[in-house]
């Protein structure tokens, strides 16, 4: 994982920070294009570093061995004495490919004879039972498993700074939008929180897909076992499975499919959220006066030639990635469509490239949301200057003077047309306008009141947002309260999936020091 200190965006924005100090004498302008044409593969540079393992083929190759032959020589395939020579071979074979610039081999065929070259023909027995169907099978779920968890830890960091955000905003009133126009009002705390309950409900599909990938398919075979005695449950608790895949065939063969499918489908519904967060940010960054901003520096830059401009990078290369993140999940199911069993297409990496993907920009979300900058007056002056509460308006006169709510809406939406029509703000309309105009609208309807039933005082108060938001009586609205008691919901299942991490790291971990120490043995 990434140091505490490093960012996300760090890789994707080194050219702008170099670009920033050269002197103009060295064409610093000049490199601005080149900048901007290298967002995507800078992206992509970003990918590699964040979020990902240093754990490779030959490395998971080297833990089925340990694995297995602790397994042969318990389960008597293989004797003791020769099980000691195996894993000496095994252990130097290891320590040999972990020396600087030497060769790491991850496809078994080229693996084993570095084997039998330190133990001899009879290296091989530690293969019983095995084959390299089952072996890649495995690979590809230990791989997966290890970015499954880096995944979730990214979306609980990311998670985490979107809380924070929200809490410092939960009396922030902003601007909300349905079909592109300004709908209603609400804080930005409620705002952040529908977020924060979507990303959730990514978390808790990672830990339920966690459960179905965290099986082992070791010892399956080619797709039918074998005829030796293989501990398929051994070897399963040795690399830290919670079991086998039961059927054979499924596990060499079939499960990889569908558990693939499973994963890149989570990441491509969780970057579709996220591309959704990021338009909502660059739709107000568009504005002239924006209420929403991003912190200058790091991740943002200048224009080459016009000096005003505050590129929002951090929004550029985050919906990139997100797309990114779609595009190798629809890669995937390509690759994995119309084919027959046993074919390699869905037995590669593209899985663990899209889990990569996913959690280095779930990484640069929790940098992004450190970084904003909410202007809560100009948020509220942007509610203010339109017709947003004016639902309210006729759910007060339903409420408090028994005027049916369509009467009511219609007369709103005859105010709201009178106000745009003049250039005049809702609270800029003269009150006997307003009693005319509700007069006029009602008889439409043969509504007996046709006089209208609210002072001037209530009037002017029921298009305030404030009173709009403290109004809300519903489940889930934009309330103090209610946004106090969402926030500290998501707050306890954050700490739950830190929880449910911690455990999965934990266990592994045991499992690793079980199965050093029991191979270990073996060479003594």
């Amino acid at each position: 994982m990434m140091k505490p200190t490093e960012s996300p965006f760090a890789s994707a924005f080194t050219p702008a920070f170099t670009l920033s100090l050269l002197p103009r004498s060295l064409g610093r302008l000049a490199l601005v294009p080149l900048l901007l044409a290298s967002l995507s593969v800078a992206a992509l540079a970003a990918d590699k570093k964040g979020g990902k393992s240093d754990h490779d083929n030959f490395y998971f190759l080297g833990e089925m061995n340990k694995a297995s032959t602790v397994m042969v020589v318990e389960t008597k395939i293989v004797p003791p004495d020769l099980g000691k020579k195996i894993a000496l071979a095994v252990d130097q074979v290891i320590k040999n490919g972990n020396q600087p610039g030497a060769k790491r081999p991850g496809d078994y065929l080229q693996y084993e004879p570095l084997i039998l070259a330190l133990a001899g023909p009879d290296g091989s027995r530690m293969h019983s039972g095995r084959s390299r169907q089952d072996i890649l099978s495995t690979t590809r779920r230990l791989m997966q498993r290890e970015r499954t968890l880096a995944l979730m830890e990214a979306m609980i960091q990311s998670k985490a700074q979107l809380l924070e955000v929200a809490e410092k905003n939960l009396d922030t009133i902003v601007p909300a939008y349905t079909n592109g126009v300004q709908a209603q009002p609400t804080t930005y705390a409620h705002y952040l929180l529908a977020f924060a309950s979507v990303f959730g409900r990514d978390s808790t599909r990672l830990k339920e897909a966690y459960a179905r990938l965290n099986m082992s398919p070791l010892g399956a075979a080619a797709l039918g076992t074998s005829s030796f005695p293989v501990n398929r449950q051994r070897l399963a608790e040795l690399l830290g499975f919670d079991g086998p895949v039961e059927n054979s065939y499924d596990a060499a063969q079939l499960g990889a499919l569908d558990q693939g499918v499973e994963l890149v489908g989570l990441c491509s519904n969780a970057a579709l959220m996220m591309g959704v967060l990021v338009q909502d940010i660059h739709t107000q960054y568009h504005q002239t006066a924006p209420w929403i901003m991003i912190q200058e520096g790091r991740l943002t830059g200048t224009s080459s030639i016009m000096p005003q401009k505050r590129n929002p990078y951090a929004l550029n290369v985050l919906r990139l990635q997100a797309s990114e993140v779609v595009g190798s999940a629809f890669t995937y199911q390509l690759e994995a469509h119309n084919v027959t069993p046993g074919m390699p297409d869905y037995k590669r990496d593209q899985v663990e490239k899209t889990l990569d993907l996913t959690t280095s920009a779930f990484e640069k979300l929790a940098d992004l949301m450190n970084n904003l900058i909410i202007d809560k007056n100009r948020a509220l002056q942007e509610v203010d200057a339109d017709y947003s509460t004016t639902t309210e308006l006729a759910d007060i006169l339903q409420r408090d003077s028994d005027v049916p709510f369509r009467v009511g809406h219609h007369f709103a939406s005859d105010l709201v047309s009178y106000g745009r029509a003049n250039k005049l703000k809702p609270a800029d309309i003269p009150f006997d306008i307003v009693k005319q105009l509700y007069t006029d609208a009602v008889k439409t309807f043969n509504f007996a009141k046709t006089d209208f039933p609210l002072t001037q005082e209530r009037f002017q108060k029921s298009l305030t947002a404030q009173n709009m938001l403290a109004s809300s009586k519903g489940l889930g609205g934009p309330q103090r309260a209610e946004t106090v008691r969402m926030l500290a919901a998501e707050k306890a299942k954050l700490d739950q999936d830190s929880a449910w991490l911690k455990a999965q790291q934990d266990k592994l971990a045991r499992a690793q020091d079980n199965l050093n120490r029991t191979f270990s043995k073996l060479g003594q």
